[in-house]
């Protein structure tokens, strides 16, 4: 006997296979590929990394994957967002994100002698992660609105854009966040049109005067800067964290310990081996040789996101996804500069690897910001 399924089981399952694709479709049509596989590969890095820093901590690894799976949703979200309707939210976002630094200033949540989160009750939240995302915005729209027209005194009313948030955030304290901010306003600025021989003679200025604001540094942000320069002058103290990752990184030599094996991270030598040091986790884990393929990672998503940044459709949407591309930069390079010793240690979490979930969220929202320029470029050129 024929044992043929009817006919019309085979159209069901026809019709099945048709919904789930264009399910598919609409989950992705705005998501660009490359870009969305680079910064993935680097978060398996950084989940991997993280179950070896805290010590095998289930808890920690399942608190990053909560985080990553409510990030992918407002990627998604952002980015099936056309950009001319980002542009709206401009604004609000922007006083929204003083607000709650405002906030943080009267009744935020101490920790380590610093008040920089609030406490929405299930968790903590950091709005200086908000700013990162809601400055460039800002200062995107200011400029989209006024094209063509650009003049001095548009420059200085964007400078107070940047300064009103970097002052808040750095008597947090949070210098290191504060100087990522300001260097990402500054992106901005020179994206529309400010000579950058203008911003490296405002540069030198503030090299200048810098003598005269050392008094207004936190004793701890001073002996960071002494340390950077004589890292010997006090090794069990504020050089410990510089040496410690240093030796890190220099033990890992060519292949590394292997994946659990750090000796520095593992017998406590390593300080915020999760956070701030999590890169000297794994270049002694896995070497230079992990650490060149985790390079090539970043710089195959910051490339990316500059050829959506030249290819970008309107003014707006240029001036924010190039902002949103050299954050992923400096923040990448200062995090790894400060572990290697080549910068002070400034409290910079390396983008997507490092453990936190505010963090997390505000670069994944960048990620979705480049993928509407991206995709709706395409629909303009069509």
């Amino acid at each position: 006997m024929s044992s043929r399924p009817p006919a019309k089981t085979k159209a069901i399952d026809v019709n099945m296979f048709e919904l789930l694709g264009r399910a598919w479709e609409a989950l992705t049509r705005r998501i660009d590929t490359f870009l969305f596989t680079a910064a993935l590969g680097i978060v398996m890095v950084g989940l991997v990394t993280l179950y070896s820093a805290t010590d095998q901590s289930i808890a920690r690894v399942d608190n990053q994957v909560l985080s990553l799976g409510f990030a992918l949703v407002l990627m998604w979200i952002v980015a099936n967002i056309a950009p001319e309707k980002l542009a709206r939210i401009a604004v609000p976002l922007y006083v929204t994100a003083v607000a709650l630094l405002v906030a943080v200033a009267l009744f935020g949540t101490v920790v380590n002698g610093s008040r920089r989160w609030l406490n929405i009750g299930v968790a903590r939240f950091q709005p200086s992660e908000l700013m990162k995302i809601a400055l460039p915005l800002m200062l995107a729209w200011y400029f989209q609105k006024f094209e063509g027209r650009v003049g001095w005194m548009d420059f200085l009313l964007a400078a107070i854009l940047i300064v009103v948030p970097v002052y808040l955030i750095k008597r947090q304290p949070d210098l290191g966040t504060a100087m990522l901010i300001t260097a990402s306003g500054c992106y901005v600025l020179y994206l529309a049109g400010l000579s950058w021989k203008i911003i490296v003679g405002l540069i030198g200025l503030a090299g200048g005067i810098a003598p005269l604001l050392w008094p207004m540094l936190h004793d701890y942000q001073r002996e960071r800067i002494l340390t950077f320069l004589d890292p010997s002058r006090d090794p069990l103290g504020a050089g410990y964290h510089s040496m410690q990752a240093s030796i890190a990184l220099g033990s890992g030599g060519i292949v590394g310990k292997g994946w659990l094996n750090g000796t520095q991270a593992h017998l406590d030598f390593l300080p915020e081996r999760h956070t701030d040091f999590i890169f000297a986790v794994f270049g002694e884990e896995f070497g230079l040789i992990g650490n060149i393929l985790l390079v090539a990672l970043y710089l195959l998503l910051i490339g990316r996101a500059m050829y959506i940044t030249a290819n970008a459709s309107t003014l707006f949407a240029r001036l924010m996804a190039g902002a949103v591309t050299l954050m992923f930069f400096t923040y990448a390079f200062v995090n790894m500069a400060m572990v290697s010793g080549l910068m002070p240690v400034v409290g910079v979490p390396l983008p997507l690897v490092s453990y936190g979930g505010t963090a997390l969220i505000s670069l994944f929202i960048g990620l979705g910001v480049l993928m509407s320029v991206q995709a709706h470029r395409k629909l303009v050129a069509g």
